[in-house]
């Protein structure tokens, strides 16, 4: 059976980078006394540095804009491929009639 995915709250991330950064412990150490992995650990502090306090925005939930465009990225995938099927069954149909 798989394991089920961790969240971690936006304050949790802040207090680990935290140890990290003003108590001056290694990114290993305090990765492994969290439990955590030390290339997350590394994404959180520079996902911190460079967005500051809009780094963590929200429990996994995208913005609206991310939604709306995975939605179009989906209907645009989707629509592609109903016209290649489209050309490749009006191909086939123009070969056979002829």
């Amino acid at each position: 059976m798989a394991k089920a995915r961790r969240t971690f709250t936006p304050e949790f991330k802040v207090q680990a980078v935290k140890l990290v950064t003003e108590q001056g412990r290694s990114i290993a150490e305090v990765a492994r006394d969290l439990g955590l992995g030390e290339s997350l650990l590394r994404s959180w502090k520079t996902a911190l540095a460079a967005g500051g306090a809009q780094a963590f925005p929200g429990n996994g939930n995208p913005p609206a804009l991310e939604e709306e465009l995975r939605r179009l990225r989906a209907e645009n995938k989707r629509l592609t491929m109903e016209r290649d099927i489209l050309k490749k069954a009006t191909a086939f149909f123009a070969r056979e009639s002829s």
